[in-house]
Formats: structure tokens, C-alpha cells, sequence
């Protein structure tokens, strides 16, 4: 049996989370996108491995910012 994946905690990984069907929907409707246009991220990216990614799923990614309190950046889960 695998070992259960834990959220990496470190204050220079950023918050990560998948997106559902309907969020997804929702994004790629609103700023005409594709899950191919998205800048990608790694389906083996430790940073996400506690979300059970999947090839095509969505992540949003919440950055804190020195000059904006936060930024949200989505990337798309690719197998390479």
C-alpha cells in the first residue's frame, strides 16, 4: 500500500490546489484558453503530489507578494 502524500510546508512553496471540473470550466471560458495553452507543471512536482494530480487537471497557485498582497498564477498538469 502507498504512503499517503503530505503537503509540503515550507515557507518558499506557495499554496497549491486543484482545480475542480467546474472551476476549470469556468477559467478556460473566461480567458479563451485551452488546458494546452496554460503554462504547465510537472505531473511528478513534489509541490503537488499531496493533490493527486492527474494528467490535464488544473492547479492554481497562490504567491504572496511584496507588492500585491497575493498573485494567482494556473498551470496545467502535463506527463513529461
Amino acid at each position: 500500500m502507498a504512503a499517503k502524500k503530505e503537503k509540503i510546508n515550507h515557507f518558499l512553496v506557495p499554496e497549491h490546489s486543484k482545480l475542480n471540473d467546474k472551476e476549470k470550466k469556468e477559467l478556460m471560458e473566461k480567458f479563451h484558453l485551452t488546458t494546452k495553452e496554460l503554462p504547465k507543471i510537472a505531473l511528478t512536482d513534489a509541490a503537488i503530489q499531496h493533490l493527486d494530480p492527474k494528467e490535464k487537471d488544473v492547479i492554481k497557485i497562490i504567491r504572496k507578494s511584496s507588492t500585491a498582497e497575493t498573485t494567482i498564477f494556473y498551470r496545467g498538469v502535463v506527463n513529461e
